[in-house]
């Protein structure tokens, strides 16, 4: 038997946001798994979602366990529905492991779309969305994160990032320190919520403003590469940000020519003045 896993999108902060289909789904499903049941119950109790469904568990350190009880319930036949605490189950949510797991099973994989704070925060942002690309929690050891945003400073597109408010001031600081402090960027805090707040600004500006206590779901709109200055080669400054990006560039470890024509050509500079910059420092 083939069973039917659907991903459910749920309100990423005002329950009204969720959609007819995705409470009829929620009333019709066999298994239900939620990343908090606890959370689901109470916003299933607000839409008035039948409670003899049967809910699970399903949060990031049961995820490889329930998959399988999971499968198990498809290979049954069955219509399992995974939900999690906000937003699309698998965009930085549980939810990959069954969908890889069902896909490989023969069983057939949907989804109930709805509100997402990526699209959300990009929309509002006012920087541009031809392009984007989304990049989830930056790594939280600050050396990690630093390479993280190393790797992306010649990053053409708008970027979107998830980030928790105790790490936002340190993240913004070193943001404004890798991708240059006037680079525009957009705090967006408590989406379709009470007290949303949305705060468009220079990166440098976005972290003195982060320096107070910030409190609820944030996430973080930058623009790209090309819609902050050039770097001038005559300020140390830039100089110390242009030899980062060479030395942290993924083919630096292999080939540093490679690596100083890539960052060249990327940012639109001479090959032979980054060459000349990179040569002259100790770092290098």
């Amino acid at each position: 038997m083939s069973g039917l896993l659907i991903l459910l999108g749920m309100p990423i902060g005002n329950v009204a946001d969720i959609s007819p289909n995705a409470i009829s789904i929620l009333n019709s499903a066999d298994l239900i798994a939620a990343e908090d049941t606890r959370r689901y119950f109470r916003i299933a109790k607000e839409l008035g979602i039948e409670k003899n469904i049967k809910v699970i568990s399903y949060h990031d350190s049961s995820e490889s366990d329930r998959a399988n009880q999971l499968l198990t319930a498809l290979d049954r036949g069955e219509t399992v529905v995974v939900v999690t605490d906000a937003g699309m189950p698998t965009i930085s949510d549980p939810g990959y492991r069954i969908v890889s797991a069902a896909i490989t099973a023969g069983h057939k994989v949907t989804t109930a779309p709805g509100p997402s704070a990526v699209t959300a925060a990009l929309a509002v942002s006012g920087l541009p969305t031809d392009r984007f690309c989304f990049e989830g929690f930056l790594a939280r050891k600050s050396g990690e994160r630093r390479t993280q945003l190393q790797q992306l400073a010649a990053e053409k597109r708008t970027m979107v990032f998830f980030e928790a408010p105790h790490r936002l001031a340190a993240t913004l600081g070193d943001m404004a320190e890798i991708f240059g402090a006037q680079r525009p960027a957009v705090i967006c805090r408590e989406l379709t919520k009470t007290y949303e707040q949305i705060v468009r600004a220079s990166l440098a500006e976005l972290a003195s403003w982060a320096q107070a206590e910030v409190l609820g779901e944030i996430t973080l709109v930058v623009a790209g590469a090309s819609s902050a200055a050039k770097l001038d080669l005559s300020q140390p400054a830039d100089q110390a940000q242009l030899i980062e990006l060479v030395l942290n560039h993924p083919l630096a470890s292999e080939n540093r020519k490679a690596a100083i024509a890539a960052v060249a050509k990327t940012l639109n500079l001479p090959k032979r003045e980054v060459y000349d910059i990179v040569a002259r420092s100790p770092k290098a």
